[in-house]
Parts: C-alpha cells; sequence; structure tokens
C-alpha cells in the first residue's frame, strides 16, 4: 500500500469529486463497493433475497491483487470512454505513474492503482465495471464489492458455467481469480457456509417448539475471521502493557470498539456471536482488573460481577435486527422506532 502525500490526497479528492458523477450514471446495480448512498449491507441483502427465489449454488472469488493487477492502459481506456478533458485525463496518468519511494529509490509500475489513493477505489470500479457490463446475460446473479464476488445460480450447471464465463471475462481484463478463496458452495439446511464481507452464511431450518418450520432462510452471523479480530483487539485493549491504564479509560476504549463492531453485525443473526464477544470483553476486563491490583483471577471476576453496570461496559443485547427477505435491511430498526 502507498500513501501519497497530503497535497495530492486533497487533489485526489477533488478529481473524484469530479468524475464520480459521470460513472456513477453507468455503474450496475450488482456493484455495491466503494459507491455513494450503496453499503455492504446492501449487497449482502441481495444474497438473502435472491436465495430465497432459489438461487443456491453460489460461486465465490475475489481478484487476485486486483489493486496491484489493473493495467494502465486498460484503465486509461476505460476512464476514456466517458471523460475527453485532456487535462484530466492527464492528471490521472500522473496519479498512476507516480510510483512509490522505496529504500531511496522510486519503484514506478505499469499495472495498479496505489490502494492509499482517493481515488483508486473509484478507478478500480471504473475498470471492473467492464466486467459487470460483459455479464450481462451470462448465468446468475453477480454481487461485486469491489474485488470481492459472488454469482448466485439456481444449478450446479449454471454455477459451473459462470465460474468458467467469470475466469474467461477477468482474463480479457488481464486479472485473474484467487484460486485460494475460489469454489462453488451448494447451500443445503446442514451443509456448509460461505464467507461473504465479514459475515458467515448458510442455509438454516429453524426448529420451532410447537412443531416444525416449513421453510428455510439464508442466516448469517460474523465469520470466524470477524470473531477472532475481535478476540485479537479485545486482547490489545487490556494487555499486561496498559496495566498503567486506568481502568475507567481501557473501559471506554473497549466500548468504542464494541459498538463499531456490533453496529456493523447487528443486521445478521448475531446474537450468540454478541454474546460471546461480549462475555469475552468480561473476560478479559477481569483479568485485567487482578492484574493490574496484583491479586488473583478470581478476585477480577468478582469486582466485574458484583459491579452494577460491569464497570459501564457496553451491553450488546437486544439491538439485532435480523435481516428478512424482500424486506429492506434497514426495516426492523425503522419498525421498532
Amino acid at each position: 500500500m502507498s500513501i501519497p502525500a497530503i497535497r495530492d490526497r486533497v487533489v485526489q479528492a477533488a478529481v473524484k469529486i469530479v468524475i464520480e458523477p459521470i460513472f456513477e450514471a453507468d455503474f450496475l446495480p450488482c456493484s455495491f463497493g466503494f459507491r455513494p448512498k450503496r453499503s455492504a449491507h446492501d449487497a449482502l441483502q441481495v444474497l438473502i433475497d435472491e436465495s430465497f427465489k432459489g438461487k443456491r449454488w453460489v460461486v465465490e472469488t475475489d481478484v487476485a491483487n486486483c489493486f496491484e493487477a489493473i493495467p494502465h492502459s486498460g484503465l486509461m481506456s476505460a476512464v476514456q470512454e466517458r471523460v475527453s478533458d485532456r487535462r484530466l485525463l492527464g492528471l490521472l496518468r500522473a496519479f498512476l505513474r507516480a510510483g512509490v519511494m522505496h529504500e531511496g529509490t522510486v519503484r514506478r509500475a505499469v499495472t495498479g492503482t496505489p490502494q492509499g489513493g482517493v481515488v483508486s477505489p473509484l478507478l478500480a470500479n471504473v475498470y471492473l465495471h467492464r466486467l459487470d457490463r460483459a455479464w450481462r446475460g451470462a448465468y446468475g446473479t453477480p454481487v461485486r464489492y469491489a474485488d470481492d464476488l459472488v454469482v448466485l445460480c439456481r444449478s450446479q450447471g449454471q454455477a459451473v458455467a459462470a465460474l468458467a464465463r467469470l475466469t474467461s471475462l477477468l482474463a480479457d481484463l488481464g486479472l485473474q481469480p484467487k484460486q485460494a478463496k475460489t469454489r462453488i458452495v451448494h447451500l443445503t439446511d446442514g451443509g456448509e457456509g460461505l464467507d461473504f464481507l465479514g459475515f458467515h452464511h448458510r442455509l438454516v431450518h429453524p426448529r420451532l417448539v410447537h412443531g416444525t418450520s416449513q421453510f428455510t432462510f439464508l442466516a448469517r452471523w460474523p465469520s470466524r475471521k470477524a470473531m477472532q479480530h475481535a478476540r485479537d483487539r479485545i486482547r490489545f485493549m487490556t494487555m499486561r502493557a496498559r496495566l498503567a491504564a486506568p481502568v475507567e479509560q481501557v473501559v471506554q476504549e473497549l466500548n468504542l470498539f464494541l459498538r463499531g463492531w456490533a453496529g456493523y453485525f447487528r443486521y445478521g443473526n448475531s446474537a450468540q456471536a454478541f454474546d460471546k464477544t461480549r462475555n469475552y470483553a468480561v473476560m478479559r476486563l477481569a483479568l485485567f482488573l487482578a492484574k493490574r491490583h496484583q491479586r488473583p483471577s478470581a478476585w477480577g471476576f468478582a469486582q466485574v460481577y458484583r459491579s452494577r453496570d460491569t464497570f459501564g461496559l457496553v451491553s450488546l443485547n437486544g439491538i439485532v435486527a435480523a435481516p428478512r427477505p424482500n424486506r429492506a435491511w434497514r426495516a426492523p430498526v425503522e419498525h421498532r422506532r
């Protein structure tokens, strides 16, 4: 990753303001990443809706080294389809040719858009729009968030054809799917699921208390990677090296992280994952207190559980808004209000 100088970032932001509306007019509904008024949860809702319609064969992949592999010539050709101003085109070429300072030497590549650049996500979308455009009429429903991509299909044959088509289209663009993350998944009750945009997605058939359920639906909750990330952050904020920090400060930092993390994952079937994460935070806080006062761990747990509000640690209960097919993902929250 390369981070441009501040003045370069200001110029890139100005360029983005100018050209983004031009390309937004062309971008297709299957694209969600780094676009105004579109979010990861909009993309996730498509998975819920399409699986409910019976599309339960899923091609999952992402573009290998997408930001580094996009050829400059192809990217500028895509830009020139909609932009003809020479000075603006020259400025974009300068961004791409800027290079990276490494050990006193400037290295200039002929491919890639710097991931640290303000305008780079937009340029990546401009280039990958060619993939979206060429996909029209192909098998399945594509959902692309930047370089992460899934295609939902009705049958195994469609999924195989979709993967072949996808590989061919990426090759035409000078790109290729990441082999380690490319596979076809059949969503079945009790079968394996897939990870996409931080969530693990799996088809479930809920068992009701009074009788059996007659439907299946695509449930989602934080993936193992997302759960591990939460544990790592909590462990970092309560590690031994921070024992000199006031307990109030540590709790405040934990709350900031937990609110942000849960704010994203609340739109899912995440209640059990939230309980585990909050319990882990309570455990780490108890151990932190015990170590800070040089007391046994049992003393730390006693202090935490005797506290009326667990030392002010935020609760994650009651904030989950499970998604529903063919309903806006924000609807459950608005309904409560």
